[in-house]
């Protein structure tokens, strides 16, 4: 397979293996994949399986031509990819390994040899020079190994990704990227988000092209949709709405109020609903599924004063892999002493960010009136946003979304006749009650206000403090007028024909402009509610909270140079060019500072 004119792909597919890492079921193969980088000097990106010595050695030869490689490159010691490398040593005696120092004292434990004699040890930001490649080492400690580095290939603008970016699934498998690269992601890298989320602001600073990794396919278009994923599966946020319902059934009764509520909640407009049977299921397909929604519900049963097995593997499994920022509903059974609801509530007090359900159902044997009407309050009580996003059932007047208003953060949305567009601001203010009127002020700097003054309307959309980072990247740190801030999006849209936020808010308003005033280098809208929704209970995100809770820290241990103030970029050099552009949010000179 040709990458480019001058990387050629010499992995191979294991359409043999049933269980990878012993545990994950792989219906359609694997795939080991390596690379050649023809050049002046020619370097091997990784091994193979140990069962695929002789095809990957073929492969090689087919690609070179029968010439000889120079370099093995060695980003990760699992192995899957590391299993031939004193095979490749052997069988090109005079190339040279390249890899990490951590690498080369795993490869002592694996072979006997760390190669003293015929080795070059990188960290970050090491080079080294092919003729017209140059490739530039990225250390990404624990993604999901110590020892990993991934390769930056500056010529063709390709990122040798590792096991980043990977997915389960041979080469030619015919299935959608998202859902086994998510199952592999979630399950093997799942513990690592804050090491991934690293290694992507570091990526953040690179010309991507061209994404290869350790498994599935060679990634060339749409980077921006993987990389998204990849911040959203990382971040620990939710991908998309709708409930998940876990259970557990001895007898069959846990089962039908499992099926009565999922019943319940696909009528009452809940966009998804995902029903696992954890005895009989894929359990990594569950715990994928349990990230990828935003609700969790867990029914089981008391079981030796404790849980049903499967249910107990399968919390532990959403903890160890850091769930967090999840709604959770809790069921319990029991014929005279339930305890469920209580062991799987204890189990999951250590996760970040998780929000009980205020309605507890508890079945006392088999469903009764009362345990079945707990089971429709619960499913109203998960639907309550569900309801408030849709016209058809939202209360339009809901004039208890004006509490909601304080110093906090907004996302304000307008569209320009093309396409919309959204601003971060925090002066929003209820000026008045009778009759309502909100000012909100802008930067006159901003797409925003020119789009505002030219159409007089908005949406305030009042954000939690469940938003991510990545909501105050997309809508604080690049302008509307150059960017698309919803492209790839199926928004939600009220009565006034606006964007309004699907998710991380508590509340928005649709506004229209009564009065401007000219503060000089700021315009304040003076604006009339003409729609108020309530979406959840969800305190509002606050920039006090916003500055301590949300906005990474830099990671400026041990470095010297120049911190951005906005988004926390670190600028590392002795003098800051007085041009320099944030690669972040694209802020200048003046909201930099120097690291002390």
């Amino acid at each position: 397979m040709k990458i480019t004119d001058d990387i050629k792909y010499v992995g191979v597919n294991d359409r043999k293996i049933d269980l990878f890492e012993g545990q994950y079921s792989v219906p359609n193969g694997m795939s080991y994949n390596s690379y050649a980088i023809i050049d002046e000097k020619i370097a091997v990106m990784d091994t193979v399986d140990a069962g695929f010595t002789h095809e990957w050695f073929d492969n090689i030869q087919n690609a070179l031509g029968g010439k000889a490689p120079d370099y093995l490159v060695v980003q990760h010691m699992e192995p899957d990819h590391s299993a031939n490398i004193l095979n490749f040593a052997r069988t090109y005696p005079q190339s040279v390994i390249v890899s990490s120092s951590k690498a080369f004292a795993m490869m002592k434990n694996f072979f006997g040899t760390d190669f003293e004699e015929r080795r070059i040890v990188v960290g970050e930001g090491g080079t080294l020079s092919l003729g017209r490649h140059t490739l530039t080492f990225v250390t990404a400690p624990m993604v999901h190994w110590p020892e990993v580095i991934v390769t930056y290939d500056s010529t063709d603008k390709v990122l040798f990704s590792a096991d980043g970016f990977g997915k389960f699934g041979a080469l030619d498998a015919d299935e959608p990227w998202a859902d086994e690269a998510r199952r592999y992601f979630i399950g093997i890298v799942g513990k690592y988000g804050a090491q991934v989320q690293s290694l992507l602001k570091k990526a953040s600073g690179l010309d991507i092209r061209t994404i290869c990794p350790l498994h599935g396919p060679v990634l060339t278009e749409n980077l921006g949709y993987y990389l998204g994923l990849y911040n959203t599966w990382s971040g620990y946020q939710p991908e998309e709405d709708g409930v998940v319902i876990a259970y557990t059934s001895v007898y069959g009764n846990t089962r039908k109020a499992v099926l009565r509520l999922a019943e319940s909640l696909s009528a009452k407009g809940c966009p998804r609903v995902v029903v696992h049977d954890l005895a009989r299921c894929d359990m990594a397909l569950a715990v994928s599924d349990a990230f990828r929604y935003s609700k969790l519900v867990l029914a089981t049963t008391t079981y030796n004063a404790e849980i049903f097995p499967f249910m107990h593997r399968f919390i532990t499994a959403l903890t160890e892999r850091n769930f967090s920022n999840r709604t959770v509903a809790l069921i319990e059974n029991g014929s005279w002493a339930p305890l469920a609801a209580k062991i799987m509530r204890g189990m999951l007090e250590k996760s970040k960010n998780i929000r009980f359900a205020d309605t507890a159902v508890r079945i006392l044997s088999s469903l009764s009136e009362e345990s079945a009407a707990a089971l429709d309050e619960l499913s109203a009580e998960l639907c309550r946003d569900y309801l408030a996003r849709q016209a058809s059932t939202a209360n339009k007047n809901d004039l208890s979304a004006l509490f909601n208003i304080g110093y906090g953060l907004y996302v304000v949305t307008s569209n320009d006749g093309k396409k919309d567009n959204g601003l971060i601001v925090n002066t929003v203010t209820q000026v008045t009650n009778t009759p309502n009127r909100i000012a909100v002020t802008i930067n006159k700097e901003n797409y925003s206000h020119h789009v505002i003054r030219q159409t007089g309307k908005m949406n305030i959309n009042c954000l939690t403090v469940d938003a991510p980072f990545s909501v105050f990247e997309k809508f604080g740190f690049t302008s509307g007028r150059s960017t698309d801030k919803f492209e790839g999006c199926s928004p939600l849209r009220s009565d006034n024909g606006l964007v309004f936020l699907p998710r991380n808010i508590n509340s928005f308003m649709s506004l229209k402009v009564e009065q401007y005033i000219d503060l000089d280098t700021h315009g304040m809208f003076i604006c009339s509610v003409t729609e108020a929704r309530v979406i959840s209970d969800r305190e509002t995100m606050t920039y006090t909270y916003y500055q301590n809770n949300v906005k990474p820290k830099p990671e400026t241990a041990g470095k010297k140079g120049f911190v951005c103030k906005v988004c926390g970029y670190v600028y590392e050099g002795d003098v800051l060019p007085e041009d320099i552009v944030c690669p972040l949010c694209k802020h200048g000179y003046a909201d930099f500072e120097e690291i002390k």
